[in-house]
């Protein structure tokens, strides 16, 4: 016969299973708020009851109570560590705080349960997280065979072969998510960035096009889109222009400015927080253009703060966070709270770091958690906000009087440039040109697939077919169709095979010794290059560009004038040809150039770190004084 206390638990399991079963149908109908009271409800009737505390912590995760919801599975974990769905559901709540009892508590749900595709796909994400990829990849072919229709699966599957650099099965993946759900906007996002990435530019805008008729209002989706279009010289620079305005007024019209009016001490001469905010503090440019100004900054005039969205670590991320005074990781959190954490550090000057480059969090910038924004480094045009007041850069990539009618911004022009180049690699470069050893001329391109648009790859054909016994090594394109289809257009151009050599992304050391490969670095155009630009030259490698319209196409434009090295800058398509085609029979002038311009670059203010570090506080100075001189207008009135 049942004892009495196990009747009144099977009492209270009842009572709780028609509270849960009635929260289930809430849930189902979008009513949140109320699915989670009845689950609360269900573990006030049977708070022994491990089913009760599981529902009740699926509902606080739909409602973003991440710290709530652990806690419920943690209570469901302890009254029934067996049950499959509480080990699913906790292991995925700890994955990134504890991935090793997530990897313990997802492999007991699977042990549990067969098939259960959603928990090896969150055992997926812990084993890459763990430095284990190709188990990360093992997992996900196993739910997608269980699952084939898996949608998000396919998704997971195609960013991590990106991330493992198998493009052409990334796209492949990314492609049957979308075929099994047509409504998966971060399957078409990542296709575009994929497609990006390999240089195929054009099917990305296309992507992103069809993407944004699903979700007109999706600002993320509207970033990426608007700086694939800045890959594109089909694009006039004032529609270019046009498209970053309206994202920026439709974007601060849904954000208020949230912290005015602002407490901090309008006193001109105070010491001065600065902030910069990036989703590439990592192996990266702009952590290694970072640098030399995050050592020189005059600690006793400015406290430094740095905010870093990217959810990518290595060790020039520890570099960068040394080199702050306080620091935040703050990739997890929402544009609303990093505001809340930018504005009670008190920062005076909040500088972006990414603009439309990245991960967008210009969000944060439209809140305006600080009296003073700037952009600068990570994305060369404007951002469209008129509450990010400045852009940094100066008066080579930006004239005055052709700049600012493509900005929504202020320009504020550091005294030189810039850029504050220091190479990542100490290393030694030949002696020598290739050509002395082997008798042809190798022109190289060495700046991201992306950026080797159509029209650039015309002209370096037309210069092929001018310079007879010349090659060209372009560096970076990933075997497989986007490859294929750079190497075919050559063909069309009638270029022999052998004259067109493809390299593949390889690490630091063999990218740097790649340019004792190249006679003459060939820039991209509309998009150049920067950092590409720079090493290129500390190798002892001339650079020809074209200077555009565009902030973008004037980047390696910038760096040669301050060098001294106007010569090598093109104004028209037809003078980038014959700049190209004359240096190819300036034998002298080449080999000169392979043993001076590393000279020539440590002479220059391109190097000089202490230089650049005054010129840029400087700045941040003026643009201080400005809001002191508005902030004290406005307490007059």
């Amino acid at each position: 016969m049942p004892r009495s206390s196990d009747r009144r638990t099977a009492g209270a399991e009842e009572v709780a299973d028609a509270l849960i079963a009635e929260g289930n149908r809430a849930e189902h109908a979008g009513k949140l708020q109320r699915a989670r009271q009845l689950y609360e409800r269900a573990v006030e009737a049977a708070p022994d009851y491990a089913k009760a505390h599981l529902n009740l912590g699926t509902a606080l995760e739909a409602e973003d109570r991440a710290q709530a919801a652990s806690v419920a599975y943690e209570r469901a974990f302890a009254l029934d560590p067996r049950d499959p769905y509480v080990c699913y559901n906790l292991g995925k709540a700890v994955r990134r705080t504890d991935p090793a009892r997530a990897d313990e508590l997802l492999r007991a749900a699977l042990a549990a349960k067969a098939p259960f595709p959603e928990a090896l796909v969150v055992l997926a994400e812990v084993s890459e997280s763990q430095g284990r990829p190709d188990d990360a990849l093992a997992a996900l072919r196993e739910a997608l065979r269980q699952r084939p229709d898996y949608a998000g699966a396919w998704h997971n599957c195609g960013l991590l072969l990106q991330r493992l650099e198998r493009f052409d099965e990334a796209e492949d993946a990314l492609r049957s998510a979308i075929a099994f759900d047509p409504g998966l906007l971060a399957s078409r996002h990542s296709l575009a960035i994929l497609l990006r990435q390999e240089g195929r530019v054009v099917e990305a805008a296309t992507t992103l096009a069809a993407a944004r008729q699903l979700a007109p209002d999706d600002f993320h989706l509207e970033s990426t889109q608007i700086h694939t279009l800045a890959y594109l010289d089909t694009v006039a620079p004032e529609e270019l222009f046009r498209r970053h305005r309206d994202f920026g007024a439709r974007l601060e019209a849904i954000h208020h400015e949230r912290f005015r009016p602002f407490t901090n001490m309008p006193d001109p001469g105070r010491k001065l927080r600065i902030g910069y905010v990036s989703s590439d503090f990592n192996l990266h440019p702009v952590s290694l253009f970072m640098l030399p100004l995050l050592e020189n900054h005059d600690r006793a005039a400015y406290r430094v703060h740095g905010y870093s969205t990217g959810a990518r670590h290595d060790a020039v991320t520890v570099q960068i966070r040394e080199r702050c005074d306080e620091w935040l990781d703050a990739a997890e959190l929402t544009d609303e709270a990093l505001a809340d954490a930018v504005h009670r550090d008190r920062v005076d000057v909040l500088i972006d770091l990414t603009g439309h480059a990245g991960p967008m969090r210009l969000a944060l910038f439209a809140q305006r958690p600080a009296p003073v924004a700037a952009s600068w480094l990570g994305y060369l045009g404007t951002t469209g906000l008129k509450r990010i007041g400045y852009r940094i850069s100066d008066a080579y990539a930006d004239p005055e009087g052709l700049a600012e009618a493509q900005h929504t911004e202020s320009i504020v022009r550091l005294p030189h440039s810039q850029w504050c180049y220091r190479p990542v690699l100490d290393r030694e470069h030949a002696s020598e040109p290739p050509r002395a050893r082997n008798g042809l001329v190798t022109f190289g391109s060495f700046n991201h697939a992306s950026k080797v648009s159509s029209s650039v790859r015309s002209l370096w054909a037309r210069i092929l077919a001018r310079v007879p016994r010349s090659r060209l090594l372009v560096a970076g394109v990933p075997e497989g169709r986007a490859r294929a289809a750079m190497a075919a257009e050559f063909r069309d151009a009638r270029l022999a095979a052998d004259r067109v050599q493809f390299a593949p992304r390889v690490a630091m050391d063999r990218y740097f010794q790649l340019y004792d490969e190249v006679d003459i670095a060939l820039d991209t155009t509309p998009y150049g290059g920067g950092a590409t630009t720079c090493d290129a030259l500390w190798m002892g490698v001339p650079v020809v560009t074209l200077a555009g319209p565009r902030s973008v196409s004037r980047s390696a434009a910038s760096i040669l004038t301050t060098l001294g090295l106007a010569r090598w800058i093109a104004r028209t398509p037809d003078e980038y040809v014959e700049i190209a085609t004359a240096a190819a029979d300036d034998r002298s002038g080449v080999a000169e150039a392979r043993v001076s311009l590393r000279e020539r670059m440590r002479g220059s203010p391109l190097t000089d770190g202490r230089s650049f570090a005054r010129g840029f506080e400087d700045a941040c100075r003026r643009m201080w004084r400005a809001w002191c001189a508005d902030a004290s207008r406005e307490s007059a009135t």
